[in-house]
């Protein structure tokens, strides 16, 4: 069987379930992705199933202890679909979502597209080409039943644990002057659960771990879009989360952003 003939039937049971709010073991051996460039061919099937462009990109386990957690040895790209998005102050459905846990994250809209080239991106260029910044909330799912113990490659797959996103209006602060690193961000569900942390919690930097996402798409061969977002990693520790509960993420004076859970 040829790689995209493996890839898209990965891709199609890993949708169904998806779909259906179901979860499998891990893929069957014979269509299983071994290295993290097939997880990557997998993956790219996603967007042939949105009817929009893609919304732009996610990074998973920008944190030596969400590494440890799900044990890879480094962050893990996945895709944002339109259709599973949001504006702040909206609802989305909490269906049977399995981890149950919101995640705040600093996220970046790109004003000027980003290439593939041989060359390694650095922080300073990434910067220049970026538009605007903006709180944001994941509420992030897998489609494995024991997500931390499948591997890199079908995590890749699996679209790096993405599912619901949230995005909030683009702060009006001079966020290119504020220290991102030390910046310190809340998530809250009221009277049940708040989660502190900072951006240092990101790669040791939002700015770095986007970075890290231009060459990690560069490397695949995949050009970061004009107007696409690309949301950093969580900088707290996950937030529990209910049906029912209404969750609100504040970055100081870069704004915050909220969503109830339906």
């Amino acid at each position: 069987m040829s790689y995209v003939d493996r890839g898209r039937l990965a891709s199609d049971l890993l949708w169904q379930h998806w779909q259906d709010g179901t979860q499998l073991e891990c893929l069957p051996e014979r269509i299983r992705p071994e290295t993290r460039a097939e997880g990557y061919r997998v993956q790219a099937h996603l967007e042939r199933r949105s009817a929009a462009p893609l919304l732009g990109w996610k990074i998973a386990a920008t944190s030596l202890a969400g590494q440890q957690h799900i044990a890879v040895k480094g962050p893990l790209a996945g895709r944002l679909l339109r259709e599973q998005a949001v504006q702040s102050g909206g609802q989305i459905p909490f269906g049977a979502n399995h981890m149950r846990v919101a995640e705040a994250e600093f996220a970046f809209r790109i004003g000027r597209a980003l290439s593939p080239r041989a060359a390694p991106y650095e922080v300073n260029e990434v910067l220049a080409a970026v538009d605007t910044l903006h709180p944001a909330i994941e509420v992030p799912d897998s489609r494995y039943t024991d997500f931390t113990t499948v591997g890199e490659a079908q995590l890749i797959a699996d679209n790096a644990c993405a599912h619901l996103f949230v995005l909030g209006s683009a702060t009006p602060a001079p966020w290119r002057t504020i220290d991102l690193v030390s910046h310190r961000v809340a998530a809250t569900v009221p009277g049940k659960h708040t989660h502190e942390g900072e951006g240092a919690n990101v790669l040791g930097d939002p700015r770095i771990a986007l970075t890290w996402l231009v060459n990690e798409l560069s490397q695949l061969g995949i050009a970061l879009i004009e107007g696409q977002i690309v949301t950093t990693g969580t900088c707290i520790v996950p937030l529990p989360i209910e049906p029912g509960d209404t969750v609100t993420a504040s970055f100081g004076e870069l704004g915050e952003v909220s969503v109830r859970l339906v």
